[in-house]
């Protein structure tokens, strides 16, 4: 993940300063224990500005409004009381070349600032602190003791200090080519390394920009470059020096993140930011909790397949039942045929005649031989009677847990937002079932403002198609979204997704949309590796859902089968790419 550089931060400031001062702070909300968010208030807008002190992710940009969910941080509520009906009257760096800015409040423009609030962008040790006009530290997003740092302790009541100055030199617009090319090729070693170490305000991101606009490979020595590309490096430096000291700032989205020197202004820095750190955090959280729901699946899957081939095992043991009545039976029609001692008898069956070799305890004469294996008959039946049911509760819970675990093979890599949505609701469904645990997997604090969209496709003769991404647009789309005139898909006997392939009034879907319809249903089922897949349609008035079922599950009648190929449902999915 790109980190915030100075030289981001710089235009970040530039474009706040532009657009949004003064202006009146009326509310604070903490989103999350590395994010708070302001609302501001000009003369004609109102917005978010948003704080974050993330170790990987440590920014500030205009956002989103936060969720109304309820804000139960101290440090909010510390904004709220302290800043209320003040204004933000400036935006500016703590130092030259340093990663901080101070976000100064007064009652109004032109009047000195009652409060500071400085944002300190620096990776793990980011920290947002409020200070007074005394320069007291009044709260701080993250208090620092002595013990964890001797160098700079934070904490409420002791007073702000900056923090600790770089020693390198500072990049000066004024410097010579040849003081500058001097001071890079010092000792030989890759150009990009030296530049990182030769100047402070430097990050890796702006000088592969830098050296990528220069043509230049950062990992050529120094005392490999011509004079020619001495030149070249040094004219992309005095732009980017001259881009910072004249606030010309030109963001835009690179193939590696994003740059503010070198973009084509296709987006505002403000957009741009939180554009990409949104993508950045939001594909964090859908890897791990992908990761989390999977590992959880397979472990509660695992449990209970191997109590399903337990029931199976003493189902297969109460098969004898039958076998024990009937050797009881010939024991008993054959009393005279038993001898004391005996430790077998063979036996005529009573319907083939042939031979049946019955085991016999030696201690016990016929009659108590043929009383036991009648005990050993109503024993096993019993067994039976008992195990079946629980074999098919433990039956319907693995075709269940097997729908979730088609759902979320859907959801292979983090594209969009509705993706992380769609896992979320997978999580929330689970944890609604019981089979996660709620606090372990808490909900995020983000507002849900519009639902996720199932994906659309276009047959080829123009229908909509819909396909539900988790159980509960499996039952939207099935029992909400259907008409009369629609008709209804899924692969037959294997979890998938349900598939609605809408129809208006008078129209009639042909072979060739049928067929498309099938390819997409058996690809987005658990059988999307195979050749060709059963898939059933039918009208929507036909599909049920039994009562007390979980969510997705499904019983149907009056359905045709046509076989879908799921391979070449694949290459619609890439050819055609779902409609947002």
């Amino acid at each position: 993940m790109q980190p915030v550089d100075y030289t981001t931060l710089m235009a970040i400031c530039a474009e706040l300063r532009s657009q949004w001062l003064p202006a009146r702070f009326e509310q604070a909300y903490q989103r999350d224990r590395f994010t708070v968010l302001l609302a501001l208030r000009t003369l004609k807008k109102r917005g978010w500005l948003a704080l974050s002190w993330h170790p990987q992710a440590a920014r500030i940009h205009m956002s989103d409004p936060p969720p109304r969910d309820p804000d139960t941080f101290t440090f909010s509520q510390q904004l709220r009381h302290q800043l209320g009906g003040l204004a933000l009257v400036d935006i500016q760096p703590v130092s030259p070349w340093e990663r901080a800015i101070d976000l100064q409040f007064a009652q109004r423009p032109g009047e000195p600032a009652l409060w500071h609030l400085y944002v300190e962008i620096m990776g793990q040790y980011s920290n947002a602190i409020l200070v007074n006009q005394e320069n007291a530290i009044v709260t701080a997003a993250h208090q620092v003791s002595s013990n964890q740092s001797s160098v700079r302790p934070i904490q409420t009541g002791q007073p702000y200090e900056l923090p600790p100055a770089r020693l390198d030199p500072a990049p000066n617009l004024q410097e010579t080519i040849e003081k500058w090319r001097s001071r890079i090729s010092l000792v030989p070693d890759s150009i990009r390394k030296n530049l990182v170490k030769s100047y402070r305000g430097l990050s890796s991101a702006l000088v592969l920009s830098m050296l990528e606009k220069a043509e230049l490979d950062p990992n050529r020595s120094t005392e490999t470059l011509t004079d020619s590309d001495w030149k070249q490096l040094f004219e992309c430096w005095q732009f980017w020096l001259s881009a910072i000291d004249k606030e010309q700032f030109h963001p835009g989205f690179t193939s590696q993140g994003y740059t503010v020197i070198w973009g084509d202004d296709s987006v505002s820095v403000q957009k741009m930011i939180d554009r990409y750190y949104r993508d950045q955090l939001n594909q964090q959280e859908f890897t791990q909790l992908r990761h989390q729901i999977t590992q959880k699946l397979n472990n509660v899957l695992g449990k209970l397949r191997s109590k399903a081939a337990e029931f199976e095992s003493r189902l297969d043991r109460s098969d004898r039942a039958d076998q024990a009545k009937q050797q009881a039976d010939l024991l008993m029609a054959n009393l005279h045929q038993w001898e004391p001692g005996m430790k077998a008898i063979k036996l005529a069956d009573f319907e083939t005649g042939e031979p049946v070799k019955i085991p016999l305890d030696p201690e016990k004469n016929a009659v108590l031989n043929a009383q036991g294996f009648y005990k050993q008959h109503q024993k096993l039946k019993r067994t039976r009677a008992a195990i079946e049911p629980l074999l098919a509760n433990v039956q319907t819970e693995v075709t269940y847990l097997e729908e979730i675990e088609t759902a979320i093979a859907q959801f292979e890599k983090y594209e969009t937002p509705d993706d992380l949505k769609g896992l979320e609701e997978i999580r929330d469904e689970l944890v609604q079932e019981g089979y996660l645990e709620g606090s372990e997997y808490r909900k995020a604090a983000t507002q849900q403002d519009s639902e996720i969209q199932p994906y659309r496709y276009k047959t080829p003769n123009g229908f909509e198609l819909l396909v539900g991404r988790n159980n509960r647009q499996n039952d939207q789309l099935t029992f909400r979204t259907a008409t009369e005139y629609d008709l209804w898909f899924h692969t037959q006997e294997i979890p998938g997704s349900h598939v609605l392939l809408r129809l208006e009034p008078g129209t009639i879907a042909d072979e060739t949309d049928l067929q498309f319809t099938a390819n997409l249903a058996a690809y987005h089922s658990r059988a999307r590796q195979s050749e060709q897949v059963p898939v059933i349609y039918t009208e929507p008035k036909h599909v049920y859902k039994p009562k007390g079922a979980k969510p997705g599950t499904v019983i149907y009648k009056q359905e045709r089968v046509i076989w879908g190929q799921p391979q070449r449902g694949r290459e619609i999915a890439i050819e055609t790419k779902p409609i947002s």
